[in-house]
């Protein structure tokens, strides 16, 4: 695990996306937001848990949503054993609490692109394979997370450089939030980049110097 999400040896089963760097930049954003106690606030596709209990461990009240039955079964045992109270769900996105809305929506999508576009990933790859853009879940939650945003609520989301951050301000700020990049930090390439960095290369997302990735949190703001 890199860096410190509040999370003490979370319990990762197989299949499942362990907390990184990503989650750990994203907790950091969290936590500069002064939040009231009891805010209501959304994790999507939550993965091990570990941003739904650093929210909880804020005071406030928490539920997340992840697609996979492994990483719902991950995050209730996370929570359990971490003795906070976190409300988690099975389903697609948003569907599950699409008669909700929220003081802050947080999300570590799936961002990465993909060579392997012409399926949907499967298994373990849906944590990470986004298409061949790396945006197949960025625009829909660029589309569909405003309309559960409270008046006056947030959307924290962490993505990859390589995914288009200039596009998601850009659908946010359609939807009307006032978006901005709030945070940067430069990582060296994980395994899966590894794999795939002669195809960015040849696609043209990565060029000839660069040796890491970037990672941004975008920020968007539903006016009051």
């Amino acid at each position: 695990m890199s860096g410190n999400t509040g999370s003490v040896n979370p319990l990762i089963l197989p299949g499942v996306y362990p907390p990184d760097e990503d989650t750990a930049l994203l907790a950091g954003a969290l936590a500069d937001e002064p939040l009231p106690p009891g805010s209501e606030v959304l994790d999507v596709g939550t993965g091990s848990g570990a941003l739904a209990l650093a929210a909880a461990r804020l005071g406030n009240r928490v539920t997340a949503v992840d697609v996979s039955w492994r990483a719902v079964c991950t995050a209730r045992a996370n929570a359990l054993l971490a003795g906070v109270p976190v409300r988690v769900r099975r389903g697609n996105l948003f569907a599950p609490v699409r008669d909700r809305s929220f003081d802050v929506i947080l999300s570590n999508p799936p961002y990465v692109p993909s060579p392997d576009h012409h399926e949907p990933p499967s298994g373990a790859a849906r944590a990470w394979d986004a298409g061949r853009d790396g945006r197949l879940v960025l625009d829909r939650i660029c589309r569909e997370a405003p309309a559960l945003l409270r008046p006056g609520g947030v959307l924290l989301l962490v993505h990859s450089a390589l995914s288009g951050p200039e596009l998601t301000l850009g659908h946010l700020r359609a939807a009307g939030l006032k978006a901005s990049v709030t945070r940067r930090c430069r990582i060296a390439f994980g395994p899966v980049l590894r794999g795939r960095e002669s195809w960015l290369r040849g696609q043209g997302l990565l060029s000839a110097g660069d040796d890491g990735e970037e990672l941004v949190v975008v920020r968007a703001e539903q006016p009051v």
